[in-house]
């Protein structure tokens, strides 16, 4: 398994996934950078991150994990790669999981990528503007765990962009799926049934009410799982494309 994973980490890193990986953190950075600088007031820490973390959870969280499913699929369905893969003394559920897996790590790191950006652009703005700089304690702890909530709810999310990529050789109808899930996320962001909704996930860590909360973490860490799962079963005997 090991070596496996260690050649889908190597394919990734050759592929547009690096460029993902960095570019959706870093524009929540510099956001968050400009706006502090033109509010011309202090902002408590906390609210700094938080806002990023809503800006992870709402837009940039769904449309990273849909690139990057397309990104991880396109690399065996473009040059026609699954009957040679397939075809290794492996078991398929291996390649698949180690697929996964890529997947799954890359959005944690993406996920920590967004609460270091957030805070060195936070330090980036009070050296540049004093009057800018976020007052308060940082409570690093607490954000840290509301971006592991996020992403455990996003499990689900990431289980069904990457077997809708896995399973169709063109990567449109994946796009459609994600493009569309997080449009409805967006606007209907308030929906009582946000937390059935995988691209609402994340999102819904950030309500107010605690069982609303519980229930979409419920729903994406255990959907995502099952989901997961299933996927692996099915692609183990069906061949994606």
């Amino acid at each position: 398994m090991l070596a496996v994973l260690s050649v889908e980490f190597q394919k990734l890193n050759r592929s547009l996934a690096a460029l993902v990986a960095i570019a959706a953190p870093v524009l929540i950075a510099v956001f968050i950078f400009f706006n502090l600088l033109r509010l011309g007031a202090a902002m408590p820490w906390a609210m700094v991150l938080r806002n990023a973390a809503a800006m992870w959870a709402v837009f940039m969280l769904p449309m990273s994990v849909t690139a990057l499913a397309a990104l991880t699929a396109q690399m065996e369905h473009g040059p026609r790669a699954w009957d040679h893969l397939f075809a290794l003394p492996v078991p398929r559920w291996r390649i698949v999981a180690a697929k996964a897996t890529c997947v799954l790590t890359v959005v944690a790191i993406m996920s920590l990528a967004v609460l270091l950006l957030s805070w060195l652009a936070g330090v980036a703005a009070g050296t540049v503007k004093p009057a800018s700089a976020p007052t308060g304690p940082l409570e690093i702890v607490a954000h840290l765990s509301l971006i592991g909530r996020m992403y455990l709810a996003a499990l689900l999310l990431v289980a069904v962009q990457l077997w809708a990529a896995l399973r169709f050789r063109s990567f449109v109808p994946p796009l459609i799926l994600g493009i569309g899930g997080t449009f409805f996320a967006v606007v209907a962001s308030g929906a009582k049934a946000g937390v059935f909704m995988p691209w609402q996930m994340p999102l819904n860590m950030l309500a107010e009410d605690p069982q609303r909360a519980a229930t979409a973490l419920m729903n994406g860490a255990v959907g995502g799982v099952a989901v997961l799962a299933l996927m692996l079963i099915h692609l183990s005997w069906r061949e994606p494309g």
